[in-house]
């Protein structure tokens, strides 16, 4: 359980800092950890059975990896960089 939280606080955190930096190629970085921090909240909301939270967690991987995809496969080209 303690590892879960550590995980959720430093990927969530990361994720969060990284999404407000001005610089494209530390920003794009964002989904990376978002995308990371999906398997310790997963776990943490089956395990106290917070299936709510769960349809949540859907919801946020899928737009971390609408952003992974934008920035790392599609390779979207970023303004005012």
């Amino acid at each position: 359980m303690i590892v879960t939280q550590v995980g959720i606080a430093i990927c969530g955190v990361t994720a969060i800092y990284l999404s407000q930096d001005l610089r494209f190629e530390r920003r794009k970085w964002a989904s990376v950890f978002g995308l990371a921090g999906q398997p310790f909240w997963i776990a943490e909301t089956v395990s106290a059975e917070r299936y709510g939270i769960l349809a949540l967690c859907a919801l946020y991987t899928f737009s971390w990896a609408k952003g992974f995809h934008s920035h790392w496969i599609a390779g979207v080209a970023h303004a005012g960089d």
